[in-house]
Order: C-alpha cells, then sequence, then structure tokens
C-alpha cells in the first residue's frame, strides 16, 4: 500500500511536468546568429538574415541580438539596418543600443567573457505580405574595424494574444 507521501509526490509530479513543458514553447518564428571575425567587424560587412513570414495576421516583436567581449571599447552601438520586402520595397534604419551603463558596467547577461543582450527593434509590428523579409545590418560606429563583437544575431517572435 502506498503511502500519502508517496501519493502527494506523485501528484505533484504529475502537475509539474505539463509545466515545464508550457515554459519550453516559445513564439519564435526565426532566430539566427552570424558570427563576426575575430579580426573585428569590417565596416563595410553586412550580416543578412532573410526572415520567413507566413502569418500576416498576427503581430511580431522584432530583436536585435548582440554577443559581445569585454574588450568592446565603447558603451553603445550604432546599427545601420536595411529591410526589404517581399514586394522589393525598401526601408532604411539607424539603431542605437547601449552595452554598458553610465559606470561602464556591461547591461548584457551571460557567463564568462561574453555577453548577450537582445535589443528590441521593433514591437508588435504587422507585417504586410507573405514571404521573405531581407535584413542586412552593418555597424555605424567610427571605427573602421570595430573590435569585441562577436555574433550578430536577429529574432522575430510571434506576440501572445492577450
Amino acid at each position: 500500500m502506498k503511502t500519502m507521501k508517496t501519493m502527494k509526490n506523485r501528484y505533484y509530479l504529475i502537475m509539474l511536468i505539463p509545466l515545464i513543458s508550457l515554459s519550453c514553447i516559445h513564439n519564435d518564428v526565426y532566430l539566427k546568429y552570424k558570427s563576426i571575425t575575430t579580426r573585428g567587424w569590417d565596416k563595410d560587412s553586412l550580416y543578412t538574415f532573410d526572415v520567413p513570414i507566413q502569418d500576416t495576421s498576427t503581430y511580431y516583436n522584432i530583436y536585435l541580438n548582440i554577443r559581445n567581449r569585454g574588450e568592446y571599447p565603447y558603451q553603445n552601438l550604432w546599427f545601420f539596418l536595411s529591410k526589404t520586402t517581399p514586394d522589393s520595397i525598401q526601408t532604411k534604419d539607424s539603431i542605437e543600443c547601449y552595452l554598458a551603463d553610465n559606470h561602464g558596467k556591461w547591461l548584457g547577461t551571460g557567463i564568462g567573457s561574453v555577453l548577450q543582450m537582445a535589443v528590441l527593434y521593433k514591437q508588435h509590428v504587422k507585417f504586410n505580405k507573405v514571404g521573405i523579409y531581407h535584413y542586412s545590418i552593418n555597424h555605424g560606429m567610427r571605427d573602421s574595424v570595430l573590435v569585441g563583437i562577436n555574433d550578430i544575431g536577429m529574432e522575430v517572435e510571434k506576440v501572445s494574444k492577450q
């Protein structure tokens, strides 16, 4: 005969499994990183991301993800971003993000010498056409070769219904 404590533990385990499963569900439509050469990020180097969009009825959040090392020499980082829609309409944008606070403390998270920072680029946006949205990103800093950046990434997620 099972004890009451064993039955109680089994009940908690049965209740915990669906919660753990739900916590693993992500709304990511697209998530990709591009590695930057160890020499540094050349001012003329473009990193491209082709984001497939199938659902035009939902809203999305778009993030730029940066992985940097402690040797990155600045507090902020400027990006130039170009977007081309499936029907060849092109838009350009300039984005500034802060990787460190005013005292030089890194704002990203991570273990060891590499920190990761997700920067919200666009929030609660709709895509008008189904197809591939082509994004290209280059840095907008004054350095011709920017050191201390490991990877640049793009993430597009569906916004949860409210």
